[in-house]
């Protein structure tokens, strides 16, 4: 016997499915193991989510979150216990069969395909609902359009070519019109802006309004105490809090020794306040590190980027900070080489290099990271380090190796005694023989850090360093680099959309919008620039302290709304 799901689709025989308590929650999740082939990461998890709830997933990296999300929708098969959906045992259910019961997930970070366009994803977000006319698709879609505008100007272009937030704009859009049960979010906030996370939250809220259920993880606590009602917090692989979101404020033994740990540091003591100033004085009179002259840049007929200029001086750190799509990775990519310099200059401790290939800008000192972490997961933390010291090996040749001629041995010990210093200076002990495979998202950031460290830039350029890691580690996060720019004398540029972060980290800030310099300054100035709290947040000043250690009791009486 076969039982039509989504549409009248051919699925698999009723039985696959037991009925669950027909009057239980729409979700429940009881005693859920999952291991990694050895590797056990959930203990024994218990979740349960009732029609209609906003639902917080949170915890530090390496919890186990996003592990547990997979195992609800099929993408990871439990090692044991159940697995409870809309009255269906979904234990060992496959992907498109939890997607055609109604569970969509939007994935963090790559969530859409660089190869198809906008028009092309809408279409494929639709291909299990097929029992929606084709006038009641073109409608949501139109809502999808009205939410995010922006995506009208991209509707033919790839995927691939939108910025990060237009990605998540595209990808909650799909789930929009897909019409969900149960909307499992993945970091909704990572790696955007203020502005942008606002208009993701509405469009939480209006799939939300239409009857979805939602699941939120979250690495930012108080974006997603903004919108949940209940709250569960994760600690390795399991359960340590679950109940309202009022009460998870309440308990400072979770929130504020897993989120705020630090936070004093990260936010900057009076000495640092002193520091700064001193800093800041010295700052114009020190030589220039990289000096970036009129740069422009176009994608056809997109203005990319537009008569951009700045200076970076000499450990200095400079913060560039702006909306998504204005501009800001196509600027690093343009200064390490990804991109040809079509007009304008860059200047580099003298050098101009805006005709130099990607290898010998950074063999002239120009390091960069990514936002999304470009190490090798096969290898392991020690391995991958050891790879960022290449261009720092003496002895080359196969024959030495062959032979393990004296200076070969003496090359290698190099080699292993500044990888170990360099994972003691990151506080990678413990993970120092782990596969990367293995790690949190949390832990490959400090490793692809490690690695850029490794390369001893003198110019040190990095896309969103706190992208994908917990809270906690965020706020640990500033001190960090700064111990970097210490320890290394290396000047840094650094993209980062975590407004505590970025104040208390940088010297100075350049302010973007739409491929253009709007302004540039001390953080204080330029954080309350008419202009900067127009265009980068969304109007409303009070979005730079979502992520602080500040916020919460703010989070807590937006939730209340």
């Amino acid at each position: 016997m076969k039982m039509p799901f989504g549409g009248g689709r051919s699925q698999p025989a009723r039985e696959a499915y037991p009925a669950a308590v027909p009057d239980g929650p729409l979700l429940s999740c009881h005693g859920v193991d999952v291991a990694y082939d050895k590797v056990q990461v959930l203990f024994g998890v218990d979740m349960q989510v009732e029609q209609g709830e906003i639902v917080a997933l949170l915890g530090t990296n390496g919890a186990g979150k996003s592990t547990l999300l997979k195992a609800i929708s099929g993408l990871v098969p439990p090692a044991a216990g159940r697995v409870i959906f809309d009255g269906h045992d979904i234990t060992k259910a496959t992907p498109q069969q939890t997607t055609a019961l109604g569970i969509v997930q939007v994935p963090g970070g790559k969530a859409v395909f660089p190869t198809l366009t906008v028009a092309e994803h809408f279409k494929a977000g639709c291909w299990l609902y097929a029992n929606q006319s084709a006038d009641e698709i073109a409608s949501r879609t139109e809502q999808v359009i009205a939410m995010f505008p922006r995506l009208t100007e991209r509707w033919g272009q790839m995927a691939g070519d939108l910025s990060g937030g237009e990605q998540q704009q595209l990808a909650l859009g799909m789930a929009f019109v897909a019409r969900p049960k149960l909307l499992i979010i993945d970091e909704l906030s990572l790696g955007l802006a203020p502005v942008i996370v606002e208009r993701l939250l509405d469009a939480v809220r209006a799939i939300h309004a239409e009857g979805a259920t939602v699941v939120l993880v979250e690495q930012s606590v108080n974006v997603a105490l903004t919108i949940a009602t209940r709250a569960y917090f994760m600690e390795k692989g399991q359960v340590r809090f679950e109940g309202p979101t009022e009460d998870l404020l309440a308990r400072d033994d979770v929130l504020r020794s897993v989120f705020l740990d630090r936070a004093g540091k990260t936010l900057g003591a009076k000495a640092t306040s002193r520091a700064r100033v001193k800093e800041d004085a010295e700052t114009v009179t020190r030589p220039e590190a990289l000096a970036i002259r009129s740069l422009s840049h176009h994608f056809g007929g997109i203005s990319a980027v537009n008569d951009v200029s700045f200076t970076l001086h000499e450990g200095e750190i400079l913060g560039l900070i702006g909306p998504n799509g204005a501009g800001k990775t196509t600027i690093f990519d343009i200064i390490s080489g990804h991109l040809p310099t079509q007009r304008g200059h860059i200047v580099l401790s003298g050098r101009d290099i805006s005709e130099w290939s990607p290898e010998r800008r950074a063999a002239a000192g120009l390091g960069r990271s990514f936002q999304d972490a470009r190490i090798f997961p096969s290898l392991t933390v020690a391995e991958n380090i050891a790879l960022g010291l290449e261009r720092h090996i003496e002895v080359r040749d196969h024959v030495s190796a062959l032979f393990g001629t004296p200076a070969m041995r003496e090359s290698e010990m190099d080699v292993a005694f500044t990888v170990g210093d360099l994972i003691d200076l990151m506080g990678l002990s413990a993970f120092r023989d782990k596969f990367v495979a293995e790690l949190s998202t949390g832990s490959r950031r400090i490793v692809d850090l490690a690695m850029s460290i490794a390369h001893d830039p003198s110019v040190l350029m990095l896309d969103e360093p706190s992208s994908g890691i917990a809270q906690r580690e965020t706020e640990a996060l500033g001190p960090l680099l700064r111990k970097i720019r210490e320890e290394t004398g290396c000047a840094m540029l650094v993209i980062e959309h975590d407004m505590p972060l970025i104040t208390s980290l940088s010297d100075s800030i350049v302010a973007l919008d739409l491929g253009t310099v709007l302004v540039q300054g001390p953080p204080q100035r330029v954080l309350t620039d008419d202009r900067v709290v127009t265009a980068y947040l969304g109007g409303d000043p009070s979005t730079i302290k979502r992520s602080s250690a500040a916020a919460p009791r703010t989070a807590q009486k937006a939730g209340a709304r």
